[in-house]
């Protein structure tokens, strides 16, 4: 099955063109069906490139689903146009009285802040005790997904000596855990951060459970026993030249950044990157989808507890 968004989204036609299979609002009004409903609150100042690659794994599953976008109200975006977030977005106070199946909460560039010092904090915080009771499962990315184990467990987040910058192999510390259910011993993720979360941290909270990590990265994947609230720490759902053009920035500003680790053949930046990802991205987000969110989100949403 497809996923429904609106024709006039630039995604629209990049996943078209990618064969991703979506469906124009005109179409899907017309099917007898209740398709999920994902909320995805866009932390990223490239909004569009963020919105594209959340779309194309979304879109890669045998459910129909139907997403809305949610921007901060307290923070204005500087890197996307105000015509775009008024088409496409809507603010927290638009969609606070509806109920969802899902949702996602990005990564954001604000990680060497203290949490309580960036500008939405407050409104992010108040998404997230509101996705409590009015999300069926919220599945956080990297920044997200340390702001999400400060907010609902206390969980700090610790500076690194170096930018974790590249690709890097994780493997499954509970193989038979749904969310990782068809994972090789070994799959890779790209990972763009300053800053970790510390495994004796999250082992101390009965309510989580370490599902994934690396040797080199740390934790990757983190949830609740139900799946209520998935903590995912790389960023599974970069397009392959994601780390280059951020390689590139800071290279051409004469910033110190080393090559993306496991990304150049040979650590050669003049050669196209190896995606070795993709694979992973697709069956962690289905199997997010499928087992976390369709299997047990009620039919009627109102009856979310």
């Amino acid at each position: 099955m497809p996923i429904k968004i609106p024709n006039e989204l630039p995604a629209f036609k990049t996943l078209t063109d990618e064969n991703i299979f979506i469906m124009k609002e005109t179409r899907a009004v017309t099917q007898d069906i209740r398709p999920l409903q994902i909320a995805i609150v866009n932390l990223m100042p490239t909004k569009i490139d963020t919105e594209t690659q959340l779309l194309r794994l979304l879109g890669n599953t045998s459910l129909q689903v139907e997403t809305e976008l949610i921007m901060m109200k307290s923070h204005e975006s500087k890197n996307t146009s105000k015509e775009h977030l008024l088409a496409f977005y809507k603010t927290f106070d638009e969609i606070r009285d509806r109920r969802f199946d899902g949702m996602i909460i990005t990564g954001a560039p604000v990680e060497n802040m203290p949490f309580e010092q960036v500008e939405y904090w407050d409104e992010l915080c108040e998404i997230m005790e509101w996705s409590k009771t009015h999300v069926h499962s919220t599945f956080h990315i990297c920044w997200g997904a340390q702001a999400g184990l400060y907010y609902h467990y206390g969980i700090p987040k610790y500076p690194l000596e170096k930018k974790l910058f590249g690709v890097f192999p994780h493997s499954a510390e509970r193989k038979n855990y749904i969310l990782l259910r068809g994972f090789d011993d070994v799959f890779m993720v790209p990972h763009s951060r300053h800053t970790t979360v510390r495994r004796e941290d999250v082992e101390a909270c009965p309510a989580l459970k370490i599902l994934a990590s690396s040797p080199d990265a740390g934790l990757y994947a983190v949830a609740t026993d139900n799946g209520k609230q998935v903590f995912i720490m790389g960023h599974s759902e970069y397009d392959p030249r994601t780390l280059e053009k951020e390689y590139l920035r800071d290279k051409n500003a004469g910033l110190p950044i080393d090559v993306p680790a496991n990304y150049y053949p040979d650590n050669d930046d003049t050669r196209p990157p190896l995606v070795t990802w993709r694979g992973h991205a697709n069956l962690l987000y289905a199997n997010w989808l499928n087992y976390y969110v369709y299997q047990t989100t009620p039919y009627d949403l109102n009856e979310l507890q």
